[in-house]
């Protein structure tokens, strides 16, 4: 059986009391808006798995929480940190997330959180949507700094030329002021230049 498309839709708890909902889904392009400058250039592929867990919350019953374990793997165009040029990237990640109902955590004020409670998401009553935690995950897989290619010489500070396509005739020997009263002591006392 074919990945289905992606339907927006909420991942509700009563729909996963029976069994956990198996994922095997196919995200075109422009279904989700990640950033500005971060473009989806083919379907994203997202398969796992849903779970119920059932957490006992003291006087105040059962809490159901959902467990969403997958993996996505997708092509995005991203632009290059030097160039500014668009190029695409593979991207893929895994994640095992929980996620608990916003209306089982109603204190008021403030109080203590355990570690544990550190690493649980929350959803409102209407369900987890499946499209903002890979919207989430996508963003987190991103690389720190992407380069177009390893030798990309970026742009001309001066004139913002795209020095991988044209030399341009600046002349980027410009120091910054701020250092020419050190030039000055060097001078004075007899240094060389540099």
């Amino acid at each position: 059986m074919g990945a289905k498309k992606l339907e927006t839709s909420a991942i509700k708890s009563e729909n996963l009391r029976k069994e956990p909902l198996k994922l095997d889904l196919e995200i075109p392009e422009n279904a989700i808006e990640y950033a500005p400058d971060i473009r989806q250039a083919g379907p994203l592929h997202v398969s796992g798995q849903a779970e119920l867990i059932e957490e006992h919350g003291g006087p105040g019953g059962v809490i159901e929480d959902i467990r969403l374990r997958a993996k996505f793997g997708g092509r995005f165009e991203l632009l290059c940190a030097r160039c500014l040029e668009p190029s695409e990237r593979d991207l893929k990640g895994e994640f095992d997330l929980i996620f608990r109902p916003s209306s089982a955590d109603v204190r008021t004020g403030e109080h203590a959180i355990s570690e544990a409670e550190t690493e649980i998401g929350y959803y409102e009553e209407s369900g987890l949507v499946l499209e903002d935690v890979v919207r989430e995950q996508v963003l987190l897989s991103l690389p720190d700094r992407l380069l177009c290619k390893p030798d990309c010489k970026g742009l001309c500070p001066q004139c913002g030329q795209n020095l991988n396509e044209t030399s341009c005739h600046c002349d980027n020997t410009r120091t910054d002021p701020r250092w020419n009263a050190l030039k000055d002591l060097a001078e004075s006392i007899g240094q060389p230049k540099e």
